[in-house]
């Protein structure tokens, strides 16, 4: 049953080599100081860099690797780690010095609240405040990027439909049942600000047998060939909404939990090293979800390198420079 899953996760070994945490490399390219300057107490110093196993994520972790790689950190790219629960343990045991977190995952997922903040700086406030008090877990300044869970359908079934809204769809399952079939990673179906949650304030629930579980990348295209499914769990900063033209249905209950993107880091690492934050925190509050957007559309669009990505966008910005080959 479904409602076990949310054991896996914790099982999953934070040791190099455990669910996907794998030991990294280096940046396949230079960079040079532009504002972010070359900082003397960062100097080669080993920072290990993770991110969970999405776009959004991978491509936040290297714009910090970059930004890191320019103020002469000696950066060891640790991306791409599979699930919330593993990236996060494995910074809180010392395997990772920093990675991107949201501040809804954090508040219900390993505060185990059960009701978010509605506002945005309340809400980084608890949970950085709750963070550093029980985990020992620093929060830099949070993005403008908000990262929220949505279902998201093809625009020909909404517009067939007349569906806008969650609260439509839930009526839609309600008069044909049959239509209520969902593509979903096997981490959301077990959140409380996943599809439990969801379940809880809408008024329905999704039968095991009408849920098809699939990686996060594999949900969107799936979705859009309209065959699997007629509902998928997305973010609401995917680059692919836009190039496969889904319809996101609005959260007019407002379940989701505002999920700002911040850099969180073991407090002890930014006690000894407090000039990530001085690199790190301006490039924070220059993203936003529309930077994303245009960044992931790049990336799963366009078929770019995430980390090019990340250095050109850097660069544009004035951040670092590329330097001549």
């Amino acid at each position: 049953m479904r409602r076990r899953l949310a054991a896996l996760a914790a099982a999953c070994t934070v040791l190099v080599g455990g669910c996907g945490l794998e030991a990294g490399a280096t940046l396949p390219f230079d960079v040079g100081p532009g504002s972010i300057k070359a900082e003397p107490t960062l100097r080669d110093v080993p920072i290990r860099v993770g991110s969970k196993n999405f776009t959004e994520q991978i491509l936040l972790g290297y714009i910090a690797e970059v930004a890191l790689t320019a103020a002469g950190a000696d950066v060891e790219d640790m991306t791409n780690i599979q699930g919330s629960t593993p990236v996060r343990q494995a910074l809180e045991v010392g395997d990772l010095d920093l990675y991107w977190e949201y501040t809804g995952t954090s508040w219900i997922n390993f505060q185990q609240q059960t009701e978010p903040i509605p506002d945005e700086q309340e809400q980084y406030d608890a949970v950085k405040k709750a963070d550093l008090e029980r985990f020992g877990v620093a929060w830099l300044d949070y993005s403008p990027v908000n990262d929220k869970y949505a279902f998201a359908t093809t625009r020909a079934f909404a517009e067939q439909h007349g569906l806008k809204t969650m609260s439509d769809m839930t009526a839609l399952l309600r008069r044909d049942p049959s239509l209520g079939t969902f593509c979903m990673e096997s981490e959301f179906i077990n959140r409380q600000d996943g599809l439990l949650g969801a379940e809880q304030k809408y008024g329905f629930e999704v039968p095991d047998r009408d849920i098809k579980t699939f990686g996060v990348g594999a949900i969107y295209a799936t979705l859009a060939t309209g065959r699997t499914c007629n509902f998928g769990e997305v973010f609401t900063t995917d680059g692919r909404i836009l190039t496969l033209d889904l319809a996101v249905l609005e959260d007019d209950k407002k379940t989701f939990p505002q999920y700002n993107a911040a850099v969180t880091v073991r407090k002890e690492f930014l006690d000894r090293y407090p000039a990530i934050a001085d690199v790190l925190e301006p490039v924070s509050a220059k993203l936003n979800n529309d930077v994303i957007l245009e960044l992931s559309v790049k990336i799963d669009g366009d078929g770019e390198d995430p980390a090019v990505v990340a250095r050109d966008w850097l660069a544009k910005e004035g951040f670092v420079t590329i330097p001549a080959d």
